[in-house]
């Protein structure tokens, strides 16, 4: 598969993610794969989503690339920004485009990471991942259960969003503060972590890891953020992590699993607001950070 780096006209002047040097965003070079699903089609609420990527990029030349927790500058590993997959023209189309390209993305054995996008851009990927990985588990980190079969007419909608990989695999589900009453039927309580629960309940985190298997692939919805730290996305909801709890969790996550790959999905900018995707992209940041670095949990 021919990668190229993302073309000028998409984000202004940005062709690498946080302005890192030329020897570090080839793909032949780099470890990290990021892969841009540029869509905002199904949203049913907040619309915007498709906007959110350029802000993440905006966001990320604006951040320090030495993390200090970890002591790291994890772009030395080389992170390369691949051509976006955008302008469908159904949810249907979106789906078949994004499925087929995290297949070739995982073909190169480099690690992938995509960025959206509503929700419903994990789909392919989620799928591509279940198929190339044995028993690998979904973790979504999520204020919604994600989990009808259709909606509005489509599977392909961002309210369906898991349920095809809970339907064909394991999924364990994080943050969960919103949903359907008729998605209890496909949900699997024991691997269910609702964020009323987990405010009272001090050993939620280890007891999620223990529902992981061995490889793990993170879809991480910003909405799971409380709307104060992440109002700029679609159907921001009270109740939610805050920063150091997220990054607690996930540095648990990483530190006792192989995690495969990562999305991150729902970003929606706000004029004038700069704080959301500092957040995303600050999070993206912190993850790959964590997966390059040996950790304890």
């Amino acid at each position: 598969m021919a990668h190229k780096i993302i073309a000028d006209e998409f984000v202004r002047h940005t062709t690498t993610f946080a302005g890192i040097g030329s020897e570090y965003v080839t793909p032949e070079s780099s470890e990290v794969l990021l892969q841009p699903l540029i869509y905002d089609g199904t949203s049913t609420w907040g619309k915007g989503a498709d906007r959110g990527f350029a802000a993440f990029l905006d966001a990320a030349e604006n951040m320090e690339l030495y993390d200090i927790e970890t002591d790291s500058e994890v772009y030395r590993r080389g992170i390369a920004l691949l051509d976006p997959l955008q302008d469908f023209d159904s949810p249907e189309a979106m789906y078949a485009a994004t499925y087929a390209r995290a297949q070739e993305v995982l073909q190169t054995g480099k690690f992938p990471t995509f960025f959206g996008g509503e929700h419903s851009v994990s789909i392919g990927p989620m799928q591509a991942v279940q198929e190339y990985f044995e028993d690998v588990t979904i973790l979504q980190i999520d204020a919604h259960a994600d989990l009808r079969p259709s909606y509005l007419g489509t599977p392909y909608n961002h309210a369906c969003a898991l349920h095809a990989a809970n339907e064909r695999g394991r999924v364990v589900q994080v943050g969960i503060r919103s949903m359907d009453v008729s998605e209890r039927a496909h949900m699997h309580r024991e691997r269910t972590f609702f964020a009323h629960e987990m405010a009272f309940n001090h050993d939620w985190m280890d007891r999620a890891v223990e529902q992981l298997t061995d490889q793990v692939y993170l879809t991480f919805d910003l909405d799971a953020f409380d709307s104060a730290l992440m109002p700029g996305t679609g159907t921001p909801e009270p109740g939610g992590l805050d920063w150091n709890t997220a990054l607690k969790f996930l540095r648990k996550v990483f530190a006792a699993r192989e995690v495969v790959g990562f999305d991150i999905v729902e970003l929606l900018p706000i004029e004038g607001l700069l704080a959301p995707q500092y957040v995303a992209a600050k999070l993206y940041y912190k993850m790959l950070s964590y997966k390059f670095v040996t950790l304890s949990s």
